[in-house]
Protein backbone atom coordinates (compact mmCIF):
# COMPACT_ATOMS: atom_id res chain seq x y z
CA UNK A 1 0.00 0.00 0.00
CA UNK A 2 1.46 3.41 -0.97
CA UNK A 3 2.58 5.59 1.88
CA UNK A 4 0.20 8.53 2.57
CA UNK A 5 3.15 10.72 3.60
CA UNK A 6 3.95 12.27 0.14
CA UNK A 7 0.31 13.19 -0.44
CA UNK A 8 0.06 14.63 3.07
CA UNK A 9 3.17 16.71 2.52
CA UNK A 10 1.78 18.00 -0.79
CA UNK A 11 -1.47 19.06 0.90
CA UNK A 12 0.48 20.83 3.65
CA UNK A 13 2.60 22.64 1.09
CA UNK A 14 -0.50 23.64 -0.87
CA UNK A 15 -2.34 24.87 2.23
CA UNK A 16 0.70 26.66 3.52
CA UNK A 17 1.29 28.35 0.18
CA UNK A 18 -2.32 29.48 0.02
CA UNK A 19 -2.06 30.94 3.52
CA UNK A 20 1.12 32.80 2.55
CA UNK A 21 -0.64 34.23 -0.49
CA UNK A 22 -3.73 35.25 1.46
CA UNK A 23 -1.61 37.03 4.06
CA UNK A 24 0.20 38.97 1.34
CA UNK A 25 3.61 37.57 2.29
CA UNK A 26 4.78 36.85 -1.25
CA UNK A 27 7.94 38.49 -2.59
CA UNK A 28 7.39 41.79 -4.39
CA UNK A 29 6.32 41.37 -7.98
CA UNK A 30 4.62 37.99 -7.46
CA UNK A 31 0.86 37.53 -7.96
CA UNK A 32 -1.08 35.78 -5.20
CA UNK A 33 -2.41 33.07 -7.56
CA UNK A 34 -5.79 33.05 -5.82
CA UNK A 35 -7.87 32.44 -8.90
CA UNK A 36 -11.57 31.91 -9.47
CA UNK A 37 -10.81 28.57 -11.09
CA UNK A 38 -13.80 26.64 -9.72
CA UNK A 39 -16.17 29.13 -11.36
CA UNK A 40 -14.30 29.06 -14.67
CA UNK A 41 -14.42 25.33 -15.34
CA UNK A 42 -16.83 25.63 -18.27
CA UNK A 43 -16.37 29.29 -19.21
CA UNK A 44 -16.20 30.10 -22.92
CA UNK A 45 -14.90 33.52 -23.82
CA UNK A 46 -16.69 35.30 -26.63
CA UNK A 47 -13.91 37.88 -26.77
CA UNK A 48 -11.28 37.44 -29.46
CA UNK A 49 -8.62 39.41 -27.54
CA UNK A 50 -7.09 38.79 -24.13
CA UNK A 51 -4.94 41.25 -22.24
CA UNK A 52 -2.80 38.95 -20.10
CA UNK A 53 -1.69 40.64 -16.89
CA UNK A 54 -0.20 38.33 -14.22
CA UNK A 55 1.06 41.24 -12.11
CA UNK A 56 0.25 42.00 -8.46
CA UNK A 57 -1.82 45.06 -7.56
CA UNK A 58 1.23 47.28 -7.01
CA UNK A 59 1.96 47.07 -10.74
CA UNK A 60 -1.58 47.90 -11.78
CA UNK A 61 -0.48 51.23 -13.25
CA UNK A 62 1.09 49.29 -16.12
CA UNK A 63 -2.27 48.08 -17.40
CA UNK A 64 -4.37 51.02 -16.18
CA UNK A 65 -2.93 53.32 -18.85
CA UNK A 66 -4.14 50.87 -21.52
CA UNK A 67 -7.75 50.64 -20.34
CA UNK A 68 -9.02 53.37 -22.71
CA UNK A 69 -7.44 51.81 -25.82
CA UNK A 70 -8.55 48.34 -24.73
CA UNK A 71 -12.12 49.54 -24.24
CA UNK A 72 -12.08 50.90 -27.79
CA UNK A 73 -10.65 47.59 -29.03
CA UNK A 74 -13.42 45.78 -27.14
CA UNK A 75 -15.97 47.38 -29.46
CA UNK A 76 -14.26 45.74 -32.46
CA UNK A 77 -13.18 42.32 -31.25
CA UNK A 78 -14.18 41.93 -27.62
CA UNK A 79 -11.48 42.15 -24.95
CA UNK A 80 -11.11 40.21 -21.70
CA UNK A 81 -8.43 40.80 -19.09
CA UNK A 82 -6.89 37.69 -17.56
CA UNK A 83 -5.04 38.17 -14.28
CA UNK A 84 -3.35 35.82 -11.82
CA UNK A 85 -3.84 37.97 -8.73
CA UNK A 86 -7.15 38.32 -6.88
CA UNK A 87 -6.30 41.82 -5.62
CA UNK A 88 -5.49 43.01 -9.13
CA UNK A 89 -8.73 41.53 -10.46
CA UNK A 90 -10.84 43.26 -7.79
CA UNK A 91 -9.06 46.57 -8.41
CA UNK A 92 -9.55 46.35 -12.19
CA UNK A 93 -13.24 45.60 -11.87
CA UNK A 94 -13.66 48.94 -10.17
CA UNK A 95 -11.97 50.73 -13.08
CA UNK A 96 -13.17 49.12 -16.30
CA UNK A 97 -16.22 47.63 -17.93
CA UNK A 98 -14.04 45.01 -19.61
CA UNK A 99 -14.51 41.44 -18.49
CA UNK A 100 -11.88 40.52 -15.88
CA UNK A 101 -10.98 36.93 -14.96
CA UNK A 102 -8.56 35.68 -12.33
CA UNK A 103 -6.95 32.35 -13.23
CA UNK A 104 -4.69 30.64 -10.75
CA UNK A 105 -4.12 27.22 -12.32
CA UNK A 106 -2.49 26.23 -15.58
CA UNK A 107 -5.18 23.61 -16.21
CA UNK A 108 -7.87 26.30 -15.95
CA UNK A 109 -6.05 28.48 -18.46
CA UNK A 110 -5.62 25.48 -20.79
CA UNK A 111 -9.35 24.83 -20.77
CA UNK A 112 -10.22 28.48 -21.25
CA UNK A 113 -8.01 28.77 -24.33
CA UNK A 114 -9.17 25.44 -25.74
CA UNK A 115 -12.89 26.21 -25.42
CA UNK A 116 -12.73 29.82 -26.60
CA UNK A 117 -11.83 31.44 -29.91
CA UNK A 118 -9.16 33.81 -28.65
CA UNK A 119 -7.03 35.07 -31.51
CA UNK A 120 -4.82 37.73 -29.94
CA UNK A 121 -3.04 38.07 -26.60
CA UNK A 122 -1.63 41.43 -25.53
CA UNK A 123 1.09 41.98 -22.91
CA UNK A 124 2.06 45.21 -21.17
CA UNK A 125 4.99 43.96 -19.08
CA UNK A 126 7.81 41.43 -19.19
CA UNK A 127 6.67 39.41 -16.17
CA UNK A 128 8.09 35.85 -16.35
CA UNK A 129 4.57 34.48 -15.93
CA UNK A 130 3.70 35.82 -19.39
CA UNK A 131 4.94 32.44 -20.59
CA UNK A 132 1.81 30.89 -19.09
CA UNK A 133 -0.02 32.40 -22.06
CA UNK A 134 2.81 32.69 -24.56
CA UNK A 135 3.07 28.91 -24.86
CA UNK A 136 -0.19 28.65 -26.85
CA UNK A 137 0.69 28.48 -30.57
CA UNK A 138 -2.86 29.13 -31.75
CA UNK A 139 -2.76 32.73 -30.54
CA UNK A 140 -0.98 35.77 -31.95
CA UNK A 141 1.12 37.32 -29.18
CA UNK A 142 1.79 41.08 -29.16
CA UNK A 143 3.86 43.08 -26.69
CA UNK A 144 2.60 46.65 -26.25
CA UNK A 145 4.59 47.70 -23.16
CA UNK A 146 3.65 50.35 -20.63
CA UNK A 147 5.93 53.22 -21.48
CA UNK A 148 8.34 54.54 -24.09
CA UNK A 149 11.67 55.43 -22.50
CA UNK A 150 15.43 55.20 -22.69
CA UNK A 151 15.53 52.59 -19.91
CA UNK A 152 17.48 49.42 -20.71
CA UNK A 153 14.34 47.29 -20.47
CA UNK A 154 12.96 49.05 -23.56
CA UNK A 155 15.35 46.96 -25.65
CA UNK A 156 15.01 43.72 -23.71
CA UNK A 157 15.84 40.46 -25.47
CA UNK A 158 12.46 39.25 -24.16
CA UNK A 159 10.87 41.06 -27.11
CA UNK A 160 11.85 38.06 -29.23
CA UNK A 161 9.19 35.98 -27.49
CA UNK A 162 6.37 37.88 -29.19
CA UNK A 163 4.99 37.64 -32.72
CA UNK A 164 4.67 41.41 -32.95
CA UNK A 165 5.94 44.35 -30.88
CA UNK A 166 3.93 47.56 -31.00
CA UNK A 167 6.17 50.60 -30.42
CA UNK A 168 5.51 54.32 -30.30
CA UNK A 169 7.94 55.88 -32.74
CA UNK A 170 11.23 55.61 -34.61
CA UNK A 171 13.24 56.02 -31.39
CA UNK A 172 12.01 52.65 -30.12
CA UNK A 173 12.63 51.03 -33.47
CA UNK A 174 16.20 52.34 -33.63
CA UNK A 175 16.88 51.37 -30.01
CA UNK A 176 15.77 47.78 -30.50
CA UNK A 177 17.55 47.25 -33.81
CA UNK A 178 20.75 48.77 -32.43
CA UNK A 179 20.86 46.50 -29.38
CA UNK A 180 19.20 43.18 -30.20
CA UNK A 181 20.89 40.53 -32.30
CA UNK A 182 18.87 38.64 -34.91
CA UNK A 183 15.68 40.59 -34.37
CA UNK A 184 13.42 40.91 -37.40
CA UNK A 185 12.44 44.51 -38.09
CA UNK A 186 9.15 43.32 -39.60
CA UNK A 187 7.95 42.24 -36.17
CA UNK A 188 7.78 45.88 -35.01
CA UNK A 189 4.72 48.02 -35.71
CA UNK A 190 4.79 51.78 -35.11
CA UNK A 191 1.52 52.93 -33.56
CA UNK A 192 2.34 56.04 -31.51
CA UNK A 193 1.15 56.36 -27.91
CA UNK A 194 -2.63 55.89 -27.71
CA UNK A 195 -2.43 56.08 -23.91
CA UNK A 196 -0.38 59.31 -23.84
CA UNK A 197 -1.20 61.70 -21.03
CA UNK A 198 -1.92 64.68 -23.28
CA UNK A 199 -0.52 68.17 -22.93
CA UNK A 200 -3.18 70.03 -20.98
CA UNK A 201 -3.19 73.80 -20.60
CA UNK A 202 -0.13 75.62 -19.29
CA UNK A 203 -0.94 77.03 -15.84
CA UNK A 204 -1.00 80.79 -15.56
CA UNK A 205 0.76 81.71 -12.32
CA UNK A 206 3.38 84.13 -11.13
CA UNK A 207 4.84 81.32 -9.06
CA UNK A 208 5.98 78.49 -11.34
CA UNK A 209 5.27 74.89 -10.39
CA UNK A 210 7.87 72.15 -10.71
CA UNK A 211 6.63 68.58 -11.05
CA UNK A 212 9.22 66.26 -9.51
CA UNK A 213 8.27 62.79 -10.76
CA UNK A 214 11.10 60.31 -10.16
CA UNK A 215 10.94 56.67 -11.18
CA UNK A 216 11.31 53.70 -8.82
CA UNK A 217 14.61 52.07 -7.90
CA UNK A 218 14.28 49.07 -10.21
CA UNK A 219 14.73 45.39 -9.44
CA UNK A 220 18.42 45.26 -10.37
CA UNK A 221 21.41 47.59 -10.66
CA UNK A 222 21.06 47.94 -14.43
CA UNK A 223 17.66 49.56 -13.89
CA UNK A 224 18.64 51.80 -10.94
CA UNK A 225 17.48 55.10 -12.41
CA UNK A 226 15.68 56.54 -9.37
CA UNK A 227 16.85 59.83 -7.88
CA UNK A 228 14.78 59.61 -4.68
CA UNK A 229 17.67 58.37 -2.54
CA UNK A 230 20.52 60.22 -4.24
CA UNK A 231 18.95 63.58 -5.16
CA UNK A 232 15.58 63.81 -3.44
CA UNK A 233 15.72 65.96 -0.30
CA UNK A 234 18.45 68.43 -1.38
CA UNK A 235 16.78 68.72 -4.80
CA UNK A 236 13.40 69.62 -3.30
CA UNK A 237 14.93 71.94 -0.68
CA UNK A 238 16.72 73.78 -3.48
CA UNK A 239 13.55 74.22 -5.51
CA UNK A 240 11.67 75.51 -2.47
CA UNK A 241 14.48 77.91 -1.57
CA UNK A 242 14.24 79.33 -5.08
CA UNK A 243 10.62 80.26 -4.39
CA UNK A 244 9.15 77.56 -6.64
CA UNK A 245 6.05 75.52 -5.90
CA UNK A 246 6.88 71.79 -5.95
CA UNK A 247 4.63 68.81 -6.58
CA UNK A 248 6.26 65.50 -5.62
CA UNK A 249 4.79 62.57 -7.56
CA UNK A 250 6.52 59.35 -6.46
CA UNK A 251 6.34 56.28 -8.66
CA UNK A 252 3.82 53.68 -7.38
CA UNK A 253 6.69 51.22 -6.79
CA UNK A 254 9.05 53.62 -5.01
CA UNK A 255 10.71 51.71 -2.20
CA UNK A 256 9.30 48.35 -3.30
CA UNK A 257 12.74 46.70 -3.41
CA UNK A 258 15.00 48.72 -1.12
CA UNK A 259 14.42 49.84 2.46
CA UNK A 260 16.75 52.81 2.08
CA UNK A 261 14.66 54.12 -0.81
CA UNK A 262 11.50 53.74 1.29
CA UNK A 263 13.23 55.77 4.00
CA UNK A 264 14.28 58.42 1.47
CA UNK A 265 10.71 58.65 0.19
CA UNK A 266 9.48 59.07 3.77
CA UNK A 267 12.03 61.83 4.33
CA UNK A 268 10.82 63.61 1.21
CA UNK A 269 7.21 63.37 2.31
CA UNK A 270 8.21 64.79 5.69
CA UNK A 271 9.54 67.90 3.95
CA UNK A 272 6.14 68.49 2.38
CA UNK A 273 4.48 68.06 5.78
CA UNK A 274 6.34 71.05 7.21
CA UNK A 275 4.13 74.06 7.93
CA UNK A 276 6.01 76.52 5.74
CA UNK A 277 6.00 74.11 2.81
CA UNK A 278 2.30 73.37 3.14
CA UNK A 279 1.50 77.06 3.34
CA UNK A 280 3.36 77.51 0.07
CA UNK A 281 1.01 74.93 -1.50
CA UNK A 282 3.79 72.47 -2.33
CA UNK A 283 2.36 68.96 -2.07
CA UNK A 284 2.82 65.24 -2.47
CA UNK A 285 0.44 64.02 -5.18
CA UNK A 286 -0.13 60.31 -5.71
CA UNK A 287 -3.71 60.44 -6.99
CA UNK A 288 -4.04 62.90 -9.87
CA UNK A 289 -4.01 61.46 -13.41
CA UNK A 290 -0.78 62.16 -15.23
CA UNK A 291 -2.57 64.51 -17.62
CA UNK A 292 -3.76 66.64 -14.68
CA UNK A 293 -0.28 66.61 -13.13
CA UNK A 294 1.19 67.81 -16.44
CA UNK A 295 -1.42 70.54 -16.78
CA UNK A 296 -0.50 71.87 -13.34
CA UNK A 297 3.25 72.14 -13.99
CA UNK A 298 5.57 74.59 -15.71
CA UNK A 299 8.66 72.37 -15.53
CA UNK A 300 9.19 68.62 -15.20
CA UNK A 301 12.15 67.26 -13.23
CA UNK A 302 12.35 63.50 -13.58
CA UNK A 303 14.60 60.50 -14.09
CA UNK A 304 15.24 58.38 -17.18
CA UNK A 305 11.68 57.14 -17.62
CA UNK A 306 8.58 57.20 -19.80
CA UNK A 307 7.36 60.29 -17.92
CA UNK A 308 10.17 62.31 -19.55
CA UNK A 309 9.07 61.15 -23.00
CA UNK A 310 5.37 61.80 -22.44
CA UNK A 311 6.14 65.33 -21.26
CA UNK A 312 7.67 66.28 -24.62
CA UNK A 313 4.41 67.39 -26.32
CA UNK A 314 3.83 70.03 -23.61
CA UNK A 315 6.71 72.05 -25.04
CA UNK A 316 7.73 73.05 -21.52
CA UNK A 317 11.19 72.77 -19.92
CA UNK A 318 12.46 69.35 -18.91
CA UNK A 319 15.35 68.34 -16.65
CA UNK A 320 16.47 64.69 -16.35
CA UNK A 321 18.64 63.39 -13.52
CA UNK A 322 21.82 61.36 -13.96
CA UNK A 323 21.63 57.99 -12.15
CA UNK A 324 24.18 57.78 -9.35
CA UNK A 325 24.36 53.97 -9.36
CA UNK A 326 27.36 52.96 -11.52
CA UNK A 327 25.51 49.81 -12.57
CA UNK A 328 22.65 51.69 -14.23
CA UNK A 329 22.66 51.14 -17.99
CA UNK A 330 22.51 54.53 -19.69
CA UNK A 331 22.89 54.51 -23.46
CA UNK A 332 23.24 57.70 -25.43
CA UNK A 333 19.94 58.94 -26.77
CA UNK A 334 18.56 62.00 -28.58
CA UNK A 335 16.43 62.92 -25.56
CA UNK A 336 19.20 62.70 -22.98
CA UNK A 337 21.44 64.74 -25.25
CA UNK A 338 18.78 67.43 -25.71
CA UNK A 339 17.95 68.30 -22.10
CA UNK A 340 19.85 69.55 -19.03
CA UNK A 341 21.06 66.71 -16.79
CA UNK A 342 21.32 66.90 -12.99
CA UNK A 343 23.94 64.82 -11.17
CA UNK A 344 23.57 63.96 -7.49
CA UNK A 345 26.45 66.24 -6.49
CA UNK A 346 24.56 69.20 -7.99
CA UNK A 347 21.13 68.33 -6.53
CA UNK A 348 21.32 71.31 -4.14
CA UNK A 349 21.51 73.59 -7.21
CA UNK A 350 18.36 72.25 -8.84
CA UNK A 351 16.48 75.47 -8.15
CA UNK A 352 19.09 77.53 -9.98
CA UNK A 353 18.95 75.20 -13.01
CA UNK A 354 15.15 75.25 -13.15
CA UNK A 355 15.08 79.05 -12.95
CA UNK A 356 17.43 79.18 -15.92
CA UNK A 357 15.18 76.84 -17.88
CA UNK A 358 12.15 79.02 -17.14
CA UNK A 359 13.80 82.25 -18.22
CA UNK A 360 15.98 80.87 -21.01
CA UNK A 361 14.50 77.68 -22.47
CA UNK A 362 17.28 77.14 -24.98
CA UNK A 363 16.41 73.46 -25.46
CA UNK A 364 12.82 74.04 -26.53
CA UNK A 365 13.31 73.68 -30.28
CA UNK A 366 15.28 70.46 -29.96
CA UNK A 367 12.66 68.93 -27.66
CA UNK A 368 9.93 69.79 -30.15
CA UNK A 369 11.82 67.87 -32.82
CA UNK A 370 11.76 64.76 -30.62
CA UNK A 371 7.97 64.48 -30.30
CA UNK A 372 7.62 62.66 -33.60
CA UNK A 373 10.79 60.66 -33.06
CA UNK A 374 9.77 59.26 -29.67
CA UNK A 375 5.96 59.32 -29.74
CA UNK A 376 5.09 59.14 -33.41
CA UNK A 377 3.30 62.48 -33.03
CA UNK A 378 1.39 64.26 -30.29
CA UNK A 379 -2.16 63.14 -31.12
CA UNK A 380 -3.31 60.23 -28.92
CA UNK A 381 -6.50 59.82 -30.97
CA UNK A 382 -4.51 59.26 -34.15
CA UNK A 383 -2.35 56.77 -32.24
CA UNK A 384 -5.48 55.01 -30.98
CA UNK A 385 -6.67 54.58 -34.57
CA UNK A 386 -3.29 53.10 -35.53
CA UNK A 387 -3.42 50.74 -32.54
CA UNK A 388 -6.89 49.50 -33.46
CA UNK A 389 -5.94 49.03 -37.11
CA UNK A 390 -2.75 47.18 -36.10
CA UNK A 391 -4.79 44.81 -33.92
CA UNK A 392 -7.21 44.26 -36.81
CA UNK A 393 -4.28 43.32 -39.03
CA UNK A 394 -2.82 40.87 -36.52
CA UNK A 395 -6.16 39.14 -35.89
CA UNK A 396 -6.80 38.86 -39.63
CA UNK A 397 -3.31 37.49 -40.32
CA UNK A 398 -3.58 35.06 -37.42
CA UNK A 399 -6.95 33.72 -38.64
CA UNK A 400 -5.59 33.26 -42.16
CA UNK A 401 -2.52 31.43 -40.89
CA UNK A 402 -4.59 29.15 -38.66
CA UNK A 403 -6.81 28.30 -41.63
CA UNK A 404 -3.73 27.52 -43.71
CA UNK A 405 -2.31 25.24 -41.01
CA UNK A 406 -5.63 23.43 -40.62
CA UNK A 407 -5.88 22.85 -44.36
CA UNK A 408 -2.31 21.59 -44.53
CA UNK A 409 -3.01 19.14 -41.71
CA UNK A 410 -6.18 17.74 -43.33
Amino acid sequence: MPSPVPALRARIRSSGGRLVRRLGLLPGGEPDGLGEDEALGSTVLEQRVVAFFPEPRVNGYQLEQWLRPLTALDERHGVAVVTQDSRTAAWLRGRTSLRVLCVGRTATLDGLVRRSSIGLALYVSHHPRNFSMLRYPSLAHVYVGHGESDKAVSASNQLKAYDRVFVAGPAAEERVLAQLMWFDRDRMVLIGRPQAAGTGARPGSDRPTVLYAPTWEGAQASMAYSSVLTHGVPLVRSLLAEGLRVVYRPHPRTGANRAEVRAADAALRAVFAEDTVRRGESVVDTAAPLEAAFADADVLLTDISSVAVEWLPTGRPLVVTVPADPGAVVAGSPLLEAVPRLVAAEAARAGELVRRCLTDDRERERRAELVEHYLGGADPDAALARFLDACDDVVRERDAEQARLAQAAS
